[in-house]
C-alpha cells in the first residue's frame, strides 16, 4: 500500500504542477511538466512488465505476455535471457524512480541472481529460453537448445550494470554484487570462437555447433564484442572484432538512404529494423563512441531517421503513418512475430512503439512527438503494462500484448535521455572500459 501511496502522490503532484504551464529542467533538457508526468507514467508502466508481470519462481521477465486473449498464452512461465537483461536494468530505475523501495529491488535482484546461479548454462552462457519454475532451458528452435550468446550478452549487460550500483553499497549489497561478478566471469566468451575469429551465437550439447552463425556486423550484437574483449577470464582478441565482426573492413559501406548519409552496411537490408540501435545502447553509451568503422551516435541518430523518413513517404500508402506514427522493428505483426524494416519488402503496415520510443536518447523531438500521439490516443494504443507491443491502423488492429525485448528499451532509453543514469553505470565497470580501449574505442567515458 505505501509503494501505491507514494506513486499516486508523485503523480498528483505533476498533474497540479501542470497548471502553472513553466518547463524543467531534466539533465540538460527543458521539458513541459505536461511532458514530464508522461514520461513519468510510461516509465512507471513499462517498468510494471518486469515486476507485477514478471514470472514469480525465477523473478525474471516473462517472454511475453498476453491480456485480451487474441494469441493464446500458452507460455507464460518461459523467460527470457536477453529480455531478462533489459529487465534488470528497468528494475534499477524502478529504484531510482521510487516505484519500489530499494529493498524491494534488492530482494528481486537477489531472487534472480539465484535463479542464474542455478539455471541451465552452456559453457557459462545462457540459453534464449528457460522454463521460470524451474531453470532449464526451453528450446528455442530444433537446434538451439543450448547456449546463445547474443542474449547472454544482454544478461550481461544489465548483470554488470546492477554491479556497478551494487558495489558501493553496503556489505549485503557488496555480497549481491559479487556474485554477479562470478556468474560474469564465468560466459566463456573464447569457447564461442571455435578458435576461429569470430564469434558464433550459438552452441548445443546435444548438436554443437549445427546452427552455424558466425555473427558479423552490423546488427544489434556490438555489445557482445565489447564484452567478449574485456572479459578478465575468457576474452577474445581484437582479430576477433576486426576480422569476426567487422569482417576485415567491409562493415564498412558509406551510402545514402531517404537522403540522409549511412557509415556502416546493415547485413542485406539497406538499413534494418530498429532494435539494431537500441539493445546495445542501453548500456553502451553512443555519445562520443567512436572506433574506426564510425561514430555510433551519429550513425545511429541517421539510422533511426532513416526509419522516420521511410514511415512518412509511406511508400505503400498504409493508414496512420507519418511525422507522430512511425517506427518499424521487430514485434508482433497482423501475421505473426516479424522484423519490420523501412523497406518495402519487410513493411507489413505495422508500427511498434518501442521504435520511436527507445530512440528518444537519438531523435528527442521527433520520439517525443510519436510519444505525445500515442498517449493522446491511450484508449486504442494502451495497456496494463504501458504502450501495446504493436499495431497496424489499416488493418484496424490493436492487440493487448507485450513482448520483454520491446519493453525493456522503452524504460531503459528514457531514462538515459533523462539522466544517463543506466549509461552511467555500465560505462564505469572496468571490464566494459577494458574491452572498449582494447577493441580500439574512443568514449569520453575512458
Amino acid at each position: 500500500m505505501l509503494k501505491k501511496y507514494k506513486v499516486i502522490v508523485a503523480l498528483l503532484t505533476l498533474s497540479l504542477i501542470t497548471f502553472t504551464g513553466c518547463k524543467s529542467k531534466e539533465g540538460n533538457k527543458e521539458l513541459d511538466t505536461e511532458d514530464i508526468e508522461m514520461l513519468d507514467k510510461v516509465q512507471y508502466h513499462t517498468f510494471q512488465y518486469f515486476w507485477d508481470g514478471a514470472e514469480p519462481i525465477s523473478g525474471l521477465a516473462r517472454e511475453r505476455y498476453h491480456i485480451d486473449g487474441v494469441y493464446p498464452q500458452d507460455d507464460e512461465n518461459v523467460v527470457t535471457s536477453g529480455g531478462g537483461g533489459f529487465g534488470l536494468m528497468n528494475l534499477l530505475v524502478g529504484i531510482e524512480r521510487g516505484y519500489i523501495t530499494r529493498e524491494e529491488g534488492i530482494d528481486k535482484l537477489t531472487q534472480i541472481v539465484g535463479f542464474l546461479e542455478s539455471a541451465d548454462k552452456f559453457h557459462g552462457a545462457y540459453p534464449h529460453w528457460w522454463f521460470g519454475e524451474t531453470g532449464k532451458v526451453k528450446p528455442f528452435s530444433k537446434y538451439d537448445d543450448g547456449g546463445d550468446l547474443v542474449e547472454t550478452a544482454f544478461m550481461a549487460q544489465g548483470l554488470l550494470t546492477v554491479h556497478q550500483y551494487l558495489i558501493q553499497g553496503n556489505d549485503s549489497e557488496k555480497d549481491l554484487a559479487a556474485r554477479i561478478d562470478k556468474l560474469w566471469k564465468e560466459i566463456e566468451w573464447d569457447f564461442y570462437t571455435r578458435g576461429e575469429n569470430v564469434l558464433y551465437w550459438h552452441w548445443s550439447p546435444t548438436h554443437e555447433w549445427a546452427m552455424n552463425f558466425p555473427v558479423r556486423g552490423y546488427n544489434e550484437c556490438l555489445v557482445m564484442y565489447v564484452l567478449a574483449a574485456g572479459s578478465p577470464t575468457h576474452g577474445v582478441s581484437p582479430e576477433v572484432y576486426h576480422e569476426g565482426w567487422a569482417e576485415n573492413g567491409a562493415i564498412s559501406k558509406p551510402h545514402i538512404e531517404e537522403g540522409i548519409p549511412l557509415q556502416l552496411r546493415y547485413q542485406s537490408e539497406k538499413a534494418g529494423p530498429m532494435f539494431w540501435a537500441h539493445y546495445s545502447f542501453l548500456g553502451l553509451d553512443p555519445r562520443g563512441l567512436k572506433d574506426q568503422y564510425a561514430d555510433y551516435f551519429q550513425e545511429m541518430t541517421n539510422y533511426t531517421l532513416i526509419n522516420r523518413a521511410y514511415c512518412i513517404r509511406n511508400p505503400k500508402g498504409y493508414e496512420g503513418y507519418g511525422e507522430n506514427s512511425w517506427g518499424l522493428t521487430a514485434s508482433y505483426s497482423v501475421n505473426g512475430y516479424d522484423a519490420h524494416s523501412p523497406v518495402e519488402s519487410r513493411d507489413h503496415g505495422v508500427i511498434t512503439p518501442t521504435a520511436a520510443l527507445s530512440s528518444i536518447v537519438y531523435t528527442p523531438e521527433e520520439s517525443m512527438d510519436v510519444m505525445r500521439h500515442l498517449y493522446a490516443n491511450r484508449h486504442q494504443y494502451w495497456g496494463k503494462f504501458g504502450f501495446i507491443d504493436a499495431y497496424s491502423d489499416t488493418e484496424k488492429w490493436y492487440p493487448q500484448v507485450y513482448l520483454a525485448i520491446d519493453q525493456g528499451p522503452i524504460g531503459a532509453m528514457i531514462e538515459n535521455y533523462r539522466t544517463g543514469f543506466l549509461w552511467d553505470l555500465f560505462m564505469s565497470h572496468p571490464d566494459v572500459q577494458n574491452g572498449l580501449t582494447k577493441l580500439g574505442f574512443e568514449s569520453p567515458h575512458l
